[in-house]
């Protein structure tokens, strides 16, 4: 529940009495989280723009959360009636409306202390002066750095595909006729019209901002002021919302995959031959219409392509995860070599990296222009390999570094990714041609914490990895110390039971 004010108090002034409440000091951050401010009349595509820079930015490493106004409003009022709700002369109304963004940028300063987020976006219209005034205050009090996202758009096209496509469907109107429901959301956004003020060149210079016009048509930046708000701004300046579908395959069964070897720049089988060709056919009945086709360095994705008989591009930044020490042995031999190492994938498989190799961290860092030019391109075919495929299908699925090591990606199937309002359609197809399994269960680990041996274990891992924690990875074979990180569960020897991996204590 929402309690309301009882006397009409500035925002600023009740988020600053809660600030004094609850904390007895605005903490000193090292490096200040950004509030990122979403700006704009409805059906603009701000929610939209919101999910998508949240998912590439905990994607790369960097705790982001949205914190959609619209969810706080259905929250505080269960039933939705009319548009006249939104009237900047209904009173109760706008009440309601500024508890739930108090309530909102409360969250956000828990989020920001409690939780370690580094990036919040505040998903509101935001139209008012008064309103980005009272979050400007909030943030400079609390220490945040604040980035406005404005988006613009007067074409009626694209308004009325927003509409139909995303509002129609949202929960205030779920049990209403569509066209009385396009006559009521038309009318509320002429409710935000009578007082949208746009974000000023000259009166707000000294903000840090980028207006989107028209859905990427053209934009105007000011004042970008460290290194995450040039990363967001790339991005959104990247992205665009052609209809379009990204294909992710990795190449035919190899030779070193038919032996149980990672790694390695083998050539296709004789069954991954038979997949290039049943690719080729596959890919000439979709009729896809301007196709471009990606391959990584390697023997296997190239042989792969051949058989499409079209140009096809070659990218080192689609290389596969490079094993170090390992590559080319099976996981009997790493877990007969290098129990050590084994044990320690097993406990964080996103941040171990190999000896002399990489982790799926320095993976994802490694692949992110091939995100950038992913979103750039329309139509794509990306013949790749099991880890990297791994890592951009976490990317379009928005899955935590925890989920993405253990996607399931086999071989001889191809995934057709489709963007949609809020997120991405995928349709899994299996081309018929027989292949290894080379995936690998999330390990099951069974210990205590009291039994002497798993702490020394722990100790010995513990110590080993404050010398290298800091370490990274530049790519394949850079020699570098192996990187280390553990979960919660404590490092003892592994037992293999049917796949899975056991500590007994």
């Amino acid at each position: 529940m929402i309690l309301l004010p009882f006397a009409p108090l500035p925002l600023c002034m009740l988020i600053g009495f809660f600030l004094c409440c609850f904390s007895a000091s605005v903490p000193q951050f090292t490096n200040s989280p950004t509030l990122i401010v979403m700006v704009g009349l409805p059906a603009r595509g701000k929610t939209y723009i919101s999910k998508k820079l949240t998912r590439y930015l905990n994607w790369i490493g960097v705790p982001t959360k949205v914190f959609n106004l619209g969810q706080y409003r259905r929250e505080a009022v269960q039933a939705y009636k009319t548009f006249e709700f939104f009237l900047p002369d209904n009173e109760e109304a706008m009440k309601i409306r500024k508890a739930c963004a108090i309530t909102a940028l409360k969250d956000i300063h828990h989020y920001f202390t409690q939780e370690q987020g580094q990036v919040a976006v505040f998903d509101a219209t935001n139209t008012t002066r008064d309103r980005r005034a009272d979050i400007l205050c909030f943030a400079k009090e609390s220490g945040y750095k604040v980035f406005f996202v404005e988006s613009i758009c007067d074409d009626p096209d694209i308004i009325e595909a927003n509409i139909m496509e995303v509002k129609l469907s949202s929960p205030d109107y779920q049990d209403c006729d569509k066209e009385e429901a396009l006559v009521d959301f038309l009318k509320r956004i002429e409710c935000y019209k009578m007082s949208y003020v746009p974000l000023d060149d000259e009166m707000d210079r000294n903000l840090s901002y980028i207006k989107i016009f028209n859905v990427g048509f053209r934009y105007l930046v000011n004042r970008v002021q460290d290194h995450i708000q040039s990363r967001i701004v790339y991005y959104l300046m990247n992205i665009h919302v052609t209809p379009r579908s990204i294909y992710l395959c990795r190449h035919g069964e190899s030779e070193l995959n038919l032996l149980g070897r990672i790694g390695g720049d083998s050539g296709l089988s004789p069954r991954g031959n038979k997949f290039a060709c049943t690719l080729a056919g596959f890919i000439q009945s979709q009729c896809i219409r301007n196709l471009k086709v990606w391959t990584s360095h390697m023997k296997r994705t190239i042989q792969t392509a051949e058989a499409l008989g079209v140009a096809y591009e070659q990218w080192k930044a689609l290389n596969e995860i490079d094993a170090g020490v390992c590559e080319e042995l099976t996981y009997e031999e790493i877990q007969e070599h290098y129990p050590e190492e084994f044990a320690l994938r097993d406990q964080d498989k996103y941040r171990y990296r190999y000896p002399k190799g990489e982790s799926y961290e320095d993976l994802v860092h490694r692949l992110e222009p091939v995100i950038m030019e992913l979103e750039r391109q329309e139509n794509v075919l990306v013949v790749c390999h099991q880890a990297v495929m791994r890592c951009l299908l976490a990317y379009f699925l928005d899955k935590s570094a925890e989920e993405l090591p253990y996607l399931k990606c086999p071989l001889h199937t191809v995934l057709k990714l489709t963007p949609v309002a809020y997120g991405c359609k995928v349709e899994s197809v299996f081309l018929n041609v027989e292949a290894v399994n080379t995936h690998r269960d999330r390990p099951v680990v069974r210990c205590s914490l009291r039994c002497s041996t798993c702490q020394n274990t722990a100790n010995h891992h513990s110590a080993r990895a404050k010398l290298s924690i800091t370490e990274s990875s530049t790519g394949r074979g850079s020699g570098k110390n192996p990187c280390y990180t553990f979960g919660r569960r404590c490092l003892a020897s592994f037992s293999t039971v049917r796949g899975n991996y056991n500590t007994e204590c």
